[in-house]
């Protein structure tokens, strides 16, 4: 009788539940729970309490067009979605559309970056310079409180928890942090790119945080100034050379751009700059009619999409000075010629008054006598009454010799006279010089 009565149940518990109609308002519940929103990572992740048959979620941040992805999943059946293009510190609404059993769903979610309006870090920017060392810079937000004190995080990747906060803070003149320095950055590679965040914090007031779209490694070097400028001339053109930039990342010379500034010295119109790819050779050419007077010469290097400039490199002068083809002043040549008019009146002047060419070259006597002499034979002449001859040559000096009366007495003593005395004439003797 028991037996009957449990299987009469059993055919009632079975004839209500094929009769239950289904929860009209569980079939109407979006599918899409635990929905949650990662700033630091730009993620949103999401579970279904359901099968669904179509998802997607998306982003709206004004004034950017919204942002439309296909949600992944991960091994504990979380789906989720990756932003990282987008900004959140100006707010963010995000939205999962699915689709399940026929029905369309539609989940969302406001997201609001809380803290004072006007709080957050502005006007921030980094680079890469020197190969292996990165500065970022910013400023306090207009209306951040005295207070204020910001933190740098930055990553290179949004999948893998590798956020490190700066190891060198820069400071302001209140002791805020104003930039920061990095000199252990990572080994670097063609596909790095940077992330960072800027929080604040204060016992006033919640401080905004700031975030920026990735930021492409190659994008953020600095380049140093191109190296080993030289110049040469081939007869007809000044050629000047230089090398590309030593680089951190492995890039192509194609992207790179050069600004050359030639000038001339003392000119009073300047140049205008001349661009090049580095596609073409590191080498321009100034024709030396250009050149003539003293130039300048110097390079500066960027990425080509970019207006990052590397420093000028130091200045190349060549050329020479330009001939002066005024010649001499007026005034000046006027001058050297009275000089030198002047100065021979008064050589001429002194050579009449005091007879300079006789005593500066005197007359040698006798000169052809004693030159030709040697070769021609002269007669002797008798002279008459100490006066030569008319027709003999210029007279000789001639110097007297008179016998004095103790003379006499002494050749009257002796008893003879000396030889050849016989032909000497009483008045005395002449003797050539």
């Amino acid at each position: 009788m028991a037996s009957l009565l449990d299987f009469v149940s059993l055919l009632m518990l079975l004839s209500s539940a094929c009769t239950e109609e289904p929860d009209p308002a569980q079939e109407n519940v979006s599918p899409v729970i635990n929905m949650k929103l990662d700033p630091r990572k730009k993620m949103l992740t999401w579970n279904n309490r359901r099968n669904v048959t179509w998802q997607e979620c998306k982003i709206d941040t004004p004034p950017s067009s919204p942002t439309r992805l296909i949600p992944q999943v991960k091994d504990n059946d979380t789906y989720f979605c990756i932003f990282p293009n987008c900004v959140l510190h100006r707010g963010a609404l995000l939205t999962i559309n699915v689709t399940a059993e026929g029905d369309v769903f539609q989940h969302e979610l406001a997201f609001h970056n809380s803290g004072k309006e006007g709080s957050r870090a502005i006007n921030f920017s980094c680079l890469i310079y020197n190969i292996r060392f990165m500065n970022c810079s910013w400023m306090p937000g207009p209306a951040a409180p005295a207070d204020v004190q910001y933190h740098l995080y930055a990553w290179t990747s949004m999948y893998e928890d590798d956020e490190v906060e700066c190891p060198h803070y820069l400071f302001g003149s209140t002791g805020t942090h104003v930039g920061c320095h990095f000199d252990t950055l990572a080994e670097p590679k063609s596909t790095d790119n940077y992330f960072f965040l800027v929080n604040g914090t204060s016992q006033e007031t919640a401080i905004q945080f700031l975030d920026f779209t990735p930021f492409k490694a190659t994008e953020m070097e600095k380049y140093n100034p191109p190296a080993n400028l030289t110049v040469s001339y081939n007869g007809s053109h000044h050629v000047v050379r230089w090398d590309n930039p030593e680089t951190r990342f492995d890039i192509s010379s194609h992207i790179l751009c050069y600004e050359l500034d030639f000038q001339i010295k003392g000119s009073s119109s300047k140049r205008d700059p001349v661009f090049q790819r580095g596609s073409d050779k590191n080498v321009y050419l100034i024709p030396s009619s250009a050149a003539r007077a003293e130039n300048t010469f110097r390079v500066r290097v960027k990425y080509a999409y970019k207006d990052l400039w590397s420093d000028w490199s130091g200045t190349l002068h060549f050329g020479l000075p330009e001939p002066d083809f005024r010649g001499p002043p007026v005034a000046l040549v006027g001058l050297v010629v009275g000089a030198a008019a002047l100065l021979i009146t008064v050589l001429m002047f002194l050579c009449t008054r005091f007879s300079l060419r006789q005593k500066l070259f005197p007359p040698v006597p006798q000169v052809k006598r004693e030159v030709t002499g040697m070769f021609v034979f002269l007669p002797e002449v008798s002279w008459d009454n100490d006066h030569p001859p008319p027709g003999s040559q210029e007279p000789e000096d001639v110097l007297m010799v008179e016998e004095t009366p103790s003379s006499a007495s002494g050749q009257a003593e002796m008893g003879s006279a000396p030889h050849g005395s016989e032909n000497v004439p009483p008045e005395g003797r002449a003797l050539a010089v």
